[in-house]
């Protein structure tokens, strides 16, 4: 009996690769990816500064890319992983896409979905919190402590 590579942690590991992108580009560090069938279909991160768009959410550009590369708009046979809990909007936009499963690493205690209602997603999607949870939290701690720190110089 083998071990499938293909677990949970590989692929919030994959997550957290965007999320470095997402950090090297001084956006706040939330990586997506999105995968079908064991194989991923679209990686994103946050783009938010750098398109000037308040809506270029790592989820989001996640969603769209799939949507393309799968030629279609339904992602019911996909899984997200994101490195943090989507937000309200992003979590309405998974419902629209219809996703399968959300797998998310750390929870976001100020704009998560999860504490204005459940009801954002797609009923039938399935969900998963806390998947790599402290070295998700970690990227997002460190970002934040130098931005506070360059903001004291």
């Amino acid at each position: 009996m083998s071990l499938s590579v293909y677990t949970d942690e590989y692929y919030m590991k994959e997550a957290l690769k965007e999320a470095r992108k997402a950090y090297e580009r001084d956006e706040i560090p939330i990586g997506a990816i999105i995968v079908c069938n064991k194989k991923i279909v679209a990686r994103a991160h946050n783009l938010i500064e750098t398109l000037t768009d308040v809506t270029a959410h790592a989820e989001m550009q996640a969603i769209t890319a799939a949507s393309g590369y799968l030629g279609g708009k339904y992602l019911n046979d996909c899984t997200l992983y994101v490195t943090l809990e989507p937000c309200a909007m992003c979590a309405g936009a998974t419902s629209w896409a219809q996703m399968g499963k959300i797998i998310f690493g750390t929870y976001d205690k100020k704009r998560g979905y999860s504490l204005f209602s459940t009801s954002f997603l797609h009923p039938k999607t399935e969900v998963i919190g806390g998947v790599m949870e402290e070295e998700c939290q970690a990227i997002l701690h460190d970002f934040f402590l130098k931005k506070r720190e360059n903001n004291r110089l």
